[in-house]
């Protein structure tokens, strides 16, 4: 038997795809072109090789940092405590514990002002009794800050906590950096105390 011809020839598959052309969306288009108006505005109403009116209004200078103080300008200790010292000592004062002595309660702090600059001055390695518990370790040299920073780091760990020793003077400082040749830390606080005698 032999299929009819009448009927239409089954469609069995898809027509095959066509390029058509398929315009960018307006709204595609318009947030784009938006976009870029809007940065170039930007780029030329912040003046970007000028002082800037939009970003970060920082001048060089501000970026430098703080310049160093002038002769009989007051010194915030408490700024280079934290930069320095706060480190080992923590901001607290008390040390860690076996590790650095505390500053907080310390005889070597209220005590005697020349032991403590030349503490600051010269470091000290080997054992230090303080506050009744022994430490074995390093204190680096500050020698490389200038006296009225150091009498000013020097004040503050003085007054601060539970400390109420009076302020020390940059002349101090002056005075036994001129008068010491020494190039190593102490040995411990057994050096120190040969000082006070």
């Amino acid at each position: 038997m032999q299929p009819s011809n009448d009927r239409p020839a089954q469609q069995r598959e898809h027509a095959d795809p066509e390029e058509a052309i398929r315009p960018m969306p307006l709204l595609a288009v318009g947030v784009t072109l938006a976009m870029v108006v809007f940065g170039v505005l930007y780029i030329f109403l912040s003046e970007p090789l000028a002082g800037s009116r939009l970003g970060d209004q920082r001048t060089v200078a501000d970026l430098a940092g703080p310049a160093a103080p002038a002769a009989g300008a007051a010194v915030d200790g408490k700024a280079i405590f934290a930069a320095q010292c706060a480190a080992c000592h923590q901001a607290t004062g008390k040390g860690l514990p076996g590790v650095f002595p505390p500053l907080d309660g310390s005889e070597w702090v209220a005590g005697e002002p020349r032991v403590l600059a030349n503490i600051l001055l010269h470091g000290i390695e080997g054992e230090i009794t303080v506050a009744g518990n022994k430490y074995q370790g390093s204190m680096p040299a500050f020698a490389q800050l200038g006296d009225a920073e150091l009498a000013g780091v020097a004040s503050y760990i003085r007054a601060s906590w539970s400390n109420k020793a009076e302020a020390m003077t940059a002349e101090l400082f002056a005075k036994e950096r001129a008068a010491s040749d020494r190039r190593a830390p102490f040995e411990g606080g057994a050096a120190l105390q040969a000082l006070t005698q």
